[in-house]
């Protein structure tokens, strides 16, 4: 089981695909490269049971104009023009549209959002080409288990309807497909029809293993949301795996239970914290490199983001000694070493920077540190010796006459 959190765009992948890649063997990868979550992958621990998990659908899209007629069932109907019902603009943008194809029981069997529902899928590309095919796949309504454009039609489905949903590559897989059989920006067709839908089960009255299970399948979509760079998505799922981790029980948990949630939960505030610091969300993924370290004090990960959220904000003084723990924890770690250096560096220059404008706010703006000459003395000052001489002789000159006066 590891112990410090595994990074977005790492974990295997669901049944039916959340258009994550299976996750290569974990290395030691240095922490946080240029796109931030190469971070020290995690040894590849209890995705296994993620196999049983209702498949997170990646379904396709296909473009939305051509889309004319990837609609055979309706063509011999030609004289209904429309069967049941026109094509529906879901968002009144013309990218994600919807027709029924065989009308349901009525719209008050329409499934509610956190209702686990079962689908009938067939997705195709613009060509016609079969890309995804699942005869009852089962999703959390409004959790971003699947595509957007499943999670956005299948709620305007009635029990039993079939319907045809043409999407374009945005609400499905985006600029970059699905390997090898979905390329970017690609529109999907998919057909749906609604087979079930049923209250989420209670959290209260999930097992252990049913809770880490449910929590790893937010988690790893979560993970699919950050390789996509859809950080706020991705922030969405890692928080609903956190809410089931942190819900209360009815169950007693053995102790293997409650550390693999904590491990889980350790991961998804890792996650969590990195999503946010790519939004520049400073305070909110301090907050959890904190709730990280809480937990687990030597945290490489949690350490690492800590202190590159304070250097964000130009904390040098607080960021580098946390990068010094997080190095000395992993010497061979080059991405810390090369952080340090910069923050040292960043750290020296802010000081320069400082002692100068103290400098000049105290009237000694030179840098070698000597004080500076009066230059608003007049060249025709008397310097203060010689009127002090002056002074003293004057008065000498006093004493004397009057000395001379009382003897005469």
């Amino acid at each position: 089981m590891a112990s410090s959190g595994e990074e977005p765009g790492r974990g295997s992948t669901d049944r039916a695909g959340t258009g994550t890649e299976p996750a290569p063997a974990a290395e030691a990868v240095p922490l946080d490269t240029a796109e931030d979550f190469e971070v020290l992958e995690e040894e590849e621990e209890e995705e296994d049971d993620l196999s049983e998990l209702p498949p997170l659908e990646d379904v396709a899209r296909p473009p939305a104009p051509p889309r004319e007629d990837a609609q055979p069932p309706e063509r011999d109907g030609g004289d209904a023009p429309g069967d049941p019902q026109e094509w529906l603009d879901v968002l009144g943008s013309g990218l994600l549209k919807k027709k029924t194809l065989v009308p349901g029981q009525g719209v008050d069997t329409r499934p509610q959002k956190g209702q686990d529902v079962t689908i009938r899928l067939k997705a195709t590309l613009e060509d016609g080409t079969v890309v995804e095919e699942d005869p009852a796949l089962t999703f959390t309504l409004g959790d971003c288990d699947v595509l957007q454009a499943l999670d956005l039609c299948v709620q305007l489905l009635e029990m039993g309807e079939t319907a045809l949903i043409v999407s374009d590559a945005k609400y499905c897989y985006g600029a970059q497909g699905r390997s090898p059989d979905i390329p970017p920006n690609a529109s999907l067709t998919l057909e749906v029809e609604l087979l079930a839908a049923r209250d989420a089960p209670d959290l209260e009255l999930l097992s252990g293993k049913e809770k880490v299970q449910l929590a790893n399948r937010k988690r790893e979509r979560g993970n699919y949301f950050y390789q996509q760079a859809d950080y706020v998505l991705a922030i969405n799922s890692y928080d609903i795996a956190l809410r089931i981790i942190g819900s209360n029980s009815k169950v007693d948990f053995s102790p293997d239970e409650e550390a693999e949630l904590l491990d889980v939960k350790v991961k998804c505030l890792n996650n969590l914290a990195a999503s946010q610091l790519k939004l520049d969300h400073y305070k909110a993924a301090l907050k959890s490199c904190n709730l990280v370290l809480e937990h687990q004090p030597e945290n490489i990960k949690a350490l690492f983001r800590k202190g590159k959220v304070l250097a964000q904000q130009g904390e040098y003084r607080e960021a580098i000694p946390i990068l010094k723990v997080a190095l000395k924890l992993e010497p061979s770690n080059k991405t810390i070493h090369a952080e340090l250096s910069k923050l040292v560096k960043k750290h020296a220059d802010q000081r320069n920077v400082e002692t100068e404008m103290y400098r000049k706010m105290l009237g000694n703006p030179s840098a070698s540190g000597t004080p500076r000459k009066c230059k608003d003395k007049l060249p025709w000052s008397i310097p203060w010796k010689w009127l002090f001489g002056a002074t003293a002789i004057a008065l000498g000159g006093v004493a004397l006459s009057v000395v001379i006066a009382a003897r005469n």
